[in-house]
């Protein structure tokens, strides 16, 4: 019989293994997935919500637990680790966390799926008692115990998603948070004037931001337990606990050791169809690199959307059938406690990089009409090609369901449209939901004003 076996329980790795069984039966095709951890298919970008209680309990964040696919006839064997990769013989060696026993299994194919490792700064203390990280389920259950009623001051290092998000988890939750971050500004793939407006909007929530300043130091008291962070100018933020939001990288150490080819991001290569250029072996998620539809360039984009639907077409591919990835285009969103932030495309400096010619326009609108009650700032940026008037990226913060206009911005985008075309699109209207202009669509009639003054 045939056998697949899968690195790695959640997005990709279970969404590979239940394509495949939806196609080949368990007469037919035999399926193992290891998991390093207790759970399966759950959502890791639900974790802070979990920790500031809008989500009560951690059930709510399991798509579909073990025991569900092991009816499924999907042998799921969860808290064992992968530990090795022999690609010629065929073989993994796993580890049985509990037991501490090894044993080998075979495969016929196998689909790497390790998600990725948080990034950790090399700085003293970062391996100290009270220091926590937010990358998977038994992560936020640790962190959630930790908040107990002694904790009063949190250092949160790093301004990205997750270290915002986790930082509106403590602030909601009565903390007081402060938030480290090299970059001049949060979310550092904004551009910097949205960036400089992200972060006055997250301090009008009374959350402290150090920007542009590094880490340099996490100290600890005489027990071993982080007591503050000291950063490279010299500050001293007092901390009753630390947690880590400085990013992640793909989790390839086992691919790279077994010879399956990494790309030039660091990921692990693949093609079209999830195939990795090792004979047999598919690769989905956070550990794989995409190519980015507008810079054309490799790249690794570690959310849940791309590896649920990497982790399909692999298991499509598997089970006989034929599909493809086709792309991402760097969209994402976020909030701090009612400031939503979100964008989609290249950014100034991506555009720059990538060779474009560009202009860009950002505009100043409510989300509602006016003179209607509960009506929000908001402020869009487009960045078009020069001449052409192609969009090439958009950036939006507000608040009252802001940011999901992105995805009007990421469709466009996503189909090559020019903001002269942006701007003829029949959106929606009425006074609750939005002004008779969308901020949309002055957002494109301003950029298409600037790729018009190109030609005079």
């Amino acid at each position: 019989m045939h056998r697949l076996v899968v690195i790695g329980g959640d997005a990709a790795g279970m969404s590979a293994a239940s394509q495949a069984r939806k196609r080949r039966g368990p007469d037919e095709l035999q399926i193992v997935a290891f998991e390093r951890g207790r759970a399966t298919s759950y959502s890791a970008c639900g974790i802070p919500y979990w920790i500031s209680g809008a989500v009560e309990r951690e059930e709510q964040l399991v798509t579909r637990t073990p025991e569900a696919h092991r009816r499924n006839h999907i042998d799921v064997r969860t808290r064992t680790e992968v530990v090795g990769i022999d690609v010629d013989a065929r073989t993994v060696r796993a580890c049985d966390l509990e037991g501490g026993t090894e044993y080998t299994e075979p495969f016929d194919d196998l689909v790497y799926a390790a998600g990725s490792v948080p990034a950790r700064p090399p700085v003293p203390g970062v391996d100290a008692a009270g220091v926590y990280g937010v990358q998977t389920l038994d992560d936020g259950a640790a962190l959630r115990a930790a908040l107990t009623d002694e904790v009063h001051r949190v250092v949160i290092v790093g301004g990205g998603y997750i270290g915002l998000e986790v930082a509106e988890a403590c602030q909601v939750r009565g903390l007081a948070v402060t938030v480290v971050d090299r970059s001049p500004t949060p979310v550092g793939m904004f551009d910097p004037d949205i960036g400089t407006f992200i972060a006055d909007a997250v301090r009008g929530l009374g959350i402290e931001l150090v920007l542009a300043d590094a880490v340099s130091e996490i100290a600890t008291d005489a027990d071993g337990r982080a007591c503050a962070v000291h950063t490279s100018s010299g500050r001293q933020l007092p901390a009753d606990l630390v947690v880590l939001g400085v990013g992640v990288r793909p989790n390839v150490a086992l691919a790279r050791e077994a010879g399956i080819p990494l790309g030039p991001s660091g990921g692990i290569a693949v093609d079209h169809r999830m195939r990795t250029e090792a004979p047999g072996v598919w690769a989905a998620g956070d550990c794989v690199e995409s190519i980015h539809r507008l810079s054309g360039q490799r790249v690794v984009v570690a959310l849940g959307t791309h590896a649920n639907k990497q982790g399909r077409v692999a298991g499509i591919n598997l089970g006989g059938g034929y599909a493809t990835f086709p792309g991402v285009i760097g969209t994402a969103i976020t909030k701090v406690c009612d400031v939503e932030v979100a964008r989609t495309g290249l950014s100034e400096a991506e555009a720059e990089a990538a060779g474009y010619r560009f202009v860009s326009a950002a505009v100043d609108s409510t989300t509602r009409a006016g003179y209607f009650p509960g009506a929000q700032p908001i402020r869009v940026k487009l960045v078009a090609e020069k001449r052409t008037g192609r969009l090439l990226g958009a950036q939006i913060v507000g608040r009252d369901d802001a940011a999901k206009r992105i995805d009007v911005l990421a469709t466009a985008i996503w189909n090559e449209m020019h903001v002269d075309e942006v701007l003829s699109l029949d959106l929606s209207y009425a006074p609750p939901f939005s002004p008779v202009w969308d901020p949309v669509l002055i957002a494109a009639r301003k950029a298409q004003d600037a790729v018009e003054a190109e030609f005079r």
